[in-house]
């Protein structure tokens, strides 16, 4: 029985090393860093084009949150 599912184990074994299928690694890892630069590249747009219009206004209610006397 023990002999059974170690030819078993072994047969599954080489049959996932030999697969050629799926996803690997690398690319996941290249997926997720195409991911960020686009964000960051977005962001950075959106940055420059709402500069004078959101920032002025969104730093002054910062301010005056923690400036409060109560």
């Amino acid at each position: 029985m023990l002999q059974i599912k170690a030819v078993q184990f072994l047969e599954k074994a080489q049959k996932t090393v030999l697969n050629r299928r799926g996803e690997g690694f690398v690319d996941t890892a290249v997926k997720i860093l195409i991911s960020v630069v686009v964000g960051a590249l977005v962001l950075a747009g959106l940055y420059l084009l709402f500069k004078d219009t959101i920032l002025p206004t969104l730093t002054d209610r910062i301010k005056n949150m923690f400036n409060y006397t109560g």
